[in-house]
């Protein structure tokens, strides 16, 4: 059993009877040019990611997929923030006090940073194709098929695709159809090789939505040919326009992004749900942020479409090449590959393999679960064990993003059936979830699960759960705080932390969580009761900047000092000039930042310059960890929130204290092997140019480290090590 109480009283957290922080909090602006601007920093990130699709060490396979991830990242980022960017010039000079230049400035450095970034892009492209074709792989296009594979196309057109496209003569529709978001079209030129009709427009969408994006063709034996839907249609257009009489085309792919931010009015007579489910019928009609096009596009055609859009040169027009929507190319086949790409497999948490509970194991001490590395199915088991229990009466918890099949939401549903008080704050505003989570509202109400829908106003991203449980006259509880969502599918290749408590003290810090969020109404009152935990949007920032001033101080007494984060992003004001302020007494600051990160790093008026890296690899380095020196005796914290305006002053976050010194041990452990990598790390410097960290002596890949770190903790395992 642990004694935490002595750990407990050094917790340099809010006491029970501090008053709690007016709601709303005035907050002066920092400095101009203090931090870099957020959206150049969060290309920088995307830049990253590009950096992983050239590795020519990284395997094929996973070259395609960096190349869809960054493609994926550049949408969701011209959906949100560039739509940000462009509200925000509606608004005029007043627009300015919330950046430090104006956005108009900002989307034109945008615009030039994408352009570049799409022609490496291009170019990691053609190695990528000159690579798969040293390996007899081949993509081919309309015009490189031979006589089979052009009658397995026309077949396949005829019997799979014909029936799930629509195409649209544009010129004849008097009002121009809503292109939408995630969708490619082939925008067609009509013609006569004799010019004896006036060409014409159409459109036709391409059904990547109900038929796969890649056609696996007959091919010689040793060979692999895969052509794209796209171009089984652009081969099937004499067919499609057979009866208009022409005979010459030309097609060529463009997309539109859509403005993707929910307008959530505060209309109290309307409830949240029926604003989200306006909002996104909404969506699909957003303004346009960005459009798209193959650069060898007809240029009639193009002017065309972008007068009846009402799209001017000033509306992120990115020209690009044949293909688009290659966040696709994440389900680009495997099976095609000589050589298959295994991830390495997690493994369960020795305390929990031959445990027949794993409350019980929580009961009786801290466990601190890593996934990828370490199995997730632990949580799964805990809550399936809680929901059979017959002692067990009460399971809360809070959901973010839910996967598609849920083994978290059928145990909570099972629960229900089994007489238990279920309770699941289902955030359903979770941006690009927002369908999903309705449909979860409404299948564990369906089963007598208590839904509550978050907070007016803010989002809850904390991940907390709490067991309750009757054993004769005496409740026990236990439960977890994670630093990710709860979603078995992401856990495969998120990098993230889960602490499995039974701690009092958080228990009891986690129960005044849910009493906020069952009624919000409280308002911060409750949350100002937590004893241990900082909470968003109560006192995160100001406990940590207490934390920060703690080790500015022992640095100007000339004492050791040292702070070190990781998160996936960087960019509130107030810590970021508060870690300035620590660099320049001589506080020891290192970062572990995957993605944006708006600190500069290097000042001359500096005693210590800041150590940053950003880790881009296999898994994605998604877990937030704090770390102060604290003259010798750690304060350790994992945490849901980051580093950002929208965490600490609109969500509900949850950070947790490391207490037991075994654990924190091995999170230090951790973060001491990402800071060492030099294969993997780029380091964070004032220019943001992602120079690879190179170090002398052994080649370090911390997810590899890492892996080996706690497998061997794990297969050299004994209860008193745990």
């Amino acid at each position: 059993m642990r004694d935490t109480s002595a750990a407990l009283a050094a917790q340099p957290l809010e006491s029970k009877k501090k008053k709690p922080e007016p709601k709303k909090i005035v907050r002066r602006m920092p400095v101009k040019k203090k931090i870099i601007v957020r959206d150049l920093s969060w290309l920088s990130f995307n830049a990253r990611v590009l950096q992983e699709a050239a590795d020519p060490n990284v395997p094929l396979y996973e070259r395609l997929r960096f190349l869809a991830i960054h493609s994926n990242n550049m949408d969701e980022f011209f959906r949100v923030r560039v739509a940000t960017l462009k509200r925000m010039t509606s608004f005029g000079k007043g627009s300015k006090m919330h950046l430090e230049q104006n956005p108009a400035k900002i989307l034109e450095e945008i615009q030039a940073t994408v352009i570049h970034q799409q022609q490496e892009f291009n170019r990691i492209y053609k190695e990528i194709l000159e690579k798969l074709e040293e390996e007899k792989i081949f993509m081919l296009n309309e015009k490189e098929l031979n006589r089979e594979q052009q009658k397995f196309v026309l077949n396949y057109f005829n019997e799979e695709v014909r029936t799930n496209i629509t195409p649209l003569m544009i010129e004849s529709i008097q009002h121009f159809p809503i292109l939408r978001d995630k969708s490619i079209y082939l925008a067609v030129v009509l013609g006569k090789e004799d010019n004896s009709i006036r060409q014409k427009f159409a459109l036709i969408e391409i059904p990547t939505k109900l038929l796969p994006r890649f056609i696996i063709l007959p091919s010689k034996e040793g060979e692999h040919n895969i052509m794209l839907l796209e171009d089984v249609v652009r081969f099937s257009l004499p067919s499609i326009f057979s009866y208009f009489g022409y005979d010459k085309f030309s097609a060529h792919i463009i997309k539109v992004t859509r403005d993707a931010e929910l307008d959530i009015d505060n209309d109290l007579d309307t409830s949240l749900i029926h604003q989200l489910e306006k909002g996104l019928k909404d969506r699909k009609k957003g303004k346009p942020v960005r459009f798209v096009y193959d650069k060898d596009i007809d240029s009639l055609l193009l002017e065309y479409l972008m007068r009846r859009m009402g799209l001017s040169k000033k509306d992120n027009l990115i020209p690009g090449q044949r293909i688009h929507n290659f966040k696709d190319f994440m389900d680009f086949p495997q099976s095609v590959f000589a050589h298959k790409h295994h991830r390495r497999k997690s493994f369960s948490h020795p305390l929990f393999l031959n445990a027949p509970s794993v409350m019980h194991v929580i009961q009786q001490q801290d466990v601190m679960l890593h996934f990828p590395y370490q199995s997730f199915d632990t949580l799964i088991d805990l809550l399936r064990e809680a929901a059979i229990d017959p002692n067990v009466t009460t399971i809360k918890i809070t959901a973010y993003r839910l996967a598609k099949n849920s083994k978290i939401a059928n145990a909570l549903i099972n629960a229900a059936r089994n007489g238990k008080q279920v309770t699941v704050v289902l955030e359903l505003r979770a941006r690009f979830d927002e369908e999903a989570n309705l449909k979860w509202k409404t299948r564990l109400e369906e089963e007598g699960v208590k839904v509550l829908i978050g907070v007016p106003g803010m989002k809850v991203h904390a991940k907390v759960c709490v067991i309750k449980k009757r054993i004769g006259n005496k409740t026990v509880q236990c439960g977890f705080v994670s630093t990710g969502n709860l979603n078995e599918v992401t856990a495969r290749f998120y990098g993230d932390h889960c602490l499995l408590t039974a701690n009092r003290a958080i228990m009891a810090d986690i129960n005044r969580i849910f009493t906020y969020l069952e009624n919000p109404k409280h308002d911060l009152q409750v949350l100002a009761a937590c004893t241990v935990m900082p909470v968003s949007p109560y006192n995160m920032r100001r406990t940590f900047l207490r934390m920060i001033d703690k080790e500015i101080k022992n640095a100007k007494n000339k004492k050791a000092a040292a702070i070190t984060i990781k998160m996936n992003s960087l960019s509130d004001e107030f810590l970021i000039l508060k870690l300035y302020e620590a660099a320049k007494a001589g506080v020891d600051v290192k970062m572990v930042i995957r993605g944006i990160c708006c600190a500069y790093t290097e000042n001359k008026s500096w005693k210590k310059n800041i150590e940053a890296v950003s880790i881009v690899d296999e898994y994605l380095e998604h877990a937030r960890v704090f770390i102060f020196h604290n003259g010798g005796k750690p304060n350790v914290y994992i945490a849901s929130s980051d580093w950002m305006v929208r965490n600490l002053d609109h969500r509900v976050e949850a950070a947790v204290p490391i207490l037991n010194n075994d654990l924190k041990k091995e999170l230090i452990d951790i973060i001491n092997i990402q800071l060492s990598d030099n294969v993997k790390a780029r380091i964070l410097d004032n220019k943001q140019e992602n120079e690879y960290k190179h170090t002398p002596g052994k080649k370090i890949n911390s997810q590899v480290e890492i892996f080996r770190y706690l497998h061997e903790k794990s297969t050299t395992f004994t209860p008193a090590s745990y």
